[in-house]
């Protein structure tokens, strides 16, 4: 290399790998390490044969290699692999220098590192990066928060690297990466896209089952059906992916689908976005019923003895259902459901931007999934547009757009859902995205039940309809008999 590097990357694995290419052909010269030298020597022998690539062989070679202030970019395993890497690296680092970790690391630890490295003079990013091995290669989008003095030294690499997307008002091309916030904000925004992401796959997985088992569909009509909701308002990446999974066979001619097994694995952000809910009290309940449904998929030898001993409907009669209508409903559903489960995504975020102090910027965030990412939907522009209208909204469905969109899908919403149970075909993420939307329009809830059997139980008190928010009462609910006077 005819200079030093403009960044080191540590972990050469499918999305270091991908992301070490990108950074080369938009003109940076890297500085590459993993572990295992071989790996290492393999891929300067291979795909990075003849191009900027610097092939380091220890953490003292990697960091002498590059130019100041230092940026080491860590893909490496979430968890004790990331400290040990920091732990590795941190001696040898100067004040100023940039450890930027680009893993799906929990916000917690973002936080608590950030804070470390922090009083050991060196600056600290935690970036979540969305797209896969494909976007990694060719454009992802990236969340970084953390430290932001390190901001303006990233910068120039990360927007050049990430995907671009036009600008709904200028007709520009931006990049799908800004800055989000401090601490571990980027991580925690990308924590909150995974767990949109569950229960977007969880819809499109209950759709195709109703349009498998109660239509009767082919992969073929099935796969027909999907490219065409991907020319409107269903428009996204994983509708998209959906239409190409229906059409793809094997060299034996089967449908690669019907040869998958109906058990589902999961990584754990799904269930961080859960706890996180549940740490703040914000109801994400379709997100939740995502987790749960992968949950109860791989328990796959269970499910299929139960199928052979508890009964379910004695027919899943469906003659009464005329075909296109229910695909019509269909599309409403999962239109209405996708727009719940964002909702709940962007209210566990203003959630956490109080708790933590996190100056979020709502429209902005959107902005960053519009390419590149795994939930990338063409109504994330709607999204912008609502929280530019108003920076105070409460909830995405009170915008409107939105509040249109799920009036009109409300009578198909609701027929998908009865069909689905009358059949006995589970839609736990439609019937949670259901039962969300009208408890969320509901004035009245039996609450006040609840409040007073916690009062008549455990004296936790209540407040009152009829007086000011905020003062407390408490009743006797048994009268204690004394001794006679």
């Amino acid at each position: 290399m005819k200079r030093l590097s403009d960044i080191g990357l540590v972990g050469l694995g499918v999305m270091g790998e991908s992301l070490a290419l990108n950074m080369e052909s938009k003109g940076f010269n890297v500085s590459v390490y993993n572990y295992i030298n071989d790996v290492t020597d393999r891929f300067m022998a291979g795909r990075g044969v003849g191009k900027n690539f610097y092939g380091a062989h220890s953490y003292e070679d990697l960091v002498a290699s590059l130019e100041a202030p230092r940026k080491v970019f860590l893909m490496v395993t979430a968890g004790k692999a990331v400290d040990e890497v920091i732990s590795r690296l941190t001696p040898m680092l100067s004040d100023g220098d940039i450890i930027i970790d680009g893993g799906n690391s929990h916000f917690p630890d973002t936080t608590r590192r950030a804070a470390a490295l922090k009083e050991k003079g060196l600056l600290y990013i935690g970036c979540g990066v969305s797209g896969g091995e494909e976007g990694a290669l060719k454009g992802p989008s990236m969340m970084p928060g953390g430290c932001v003095e390190a901001w303006p030294s990233v910068k120039p690499i990360f927007q050049a690297i990430s995907a671009k997307a036009t600008d709904h008002i200028s007709g520009t091309e931006v990049p799908c990466c800004d800055w989000v916030g401090p601490d571990g904000a980027g991580h925690f925004v990308k924590m909150v896209h995974n767990g949109i992401e569950y229960g977007d796959i969880q819809l499109i997985c209950e759709c195709y089952q109703l349009m498998r088992d109660v239509l009767g569909m082919s992969n073929e009509e099935m796969h027909d059906i999907f490219a065409e909701w991907n020319k409107g308002d269903l428009d996204s990446y994983l509708i998209e992916i959906t239409r190409d999974i229906l059409a793809k066979k094997d060299s034996e001619g089967r449908y690669v689908l019907d040869t998958i097994l109906d058990a589902a694995g999961q990584k754990g952000t799904g269930k961080w976005t859960a706890i996180a809910a549940l740490d703040e009290g914000t109801p994400l309940t379709l997100i939740v019923e995502a987790v749960f449904a992968r949950s109860l998929s791989a328990l796959k030898e269970e499910r299929m003895a139960a199928a052979e001993i508890l009964d379910g409907p004695s027919d899943r009669d469906v003659s009464g259902i005329e075909r296109q209508t229910f695909i019509n409903a269909l599309h409403d559903a999962l239109l209405a459901s996708k727009i719940v489960s964002y909702a709940q995504g962007f209210a566990l975020m203003q959630s956490a931007s109080i708790h933590y102090q996190w100056p979020l910027n709502y429209g902005n965030i959107a902005m960053l999934w519009r390419g590149g990412c795994i939930i990338r939907s063409v109504f994330l522009g709607q999204i912008k547009e609502a929280f530019d209208s108003d920076p105070q909204l409460k909830n995405l469905m009170l915008a409107p757009w939105f509040r249109d969109k799920l009036s009109q899908a409300q009578q198909g919403w609701r027929r998908v859902i009865a069909t689905a149970i009358t059949a006995g075909i589970p839609v736990p993420a439609f019937t949670a995205a259901l039962e969300y939307y009208d408890g969320y329009r509901c004035a009245n809830l039996p609450a006040n039940m609840l409040q007073a059997q916690r009062d008549y139980f455990g004296a936790h008190t209540y407040e009152r309809a009829d007086r000011p928010r905020g003062e407390f009462y408490h009743t006797e609910w048994v009268v204690k008999e004394g001794p006679a006077e």
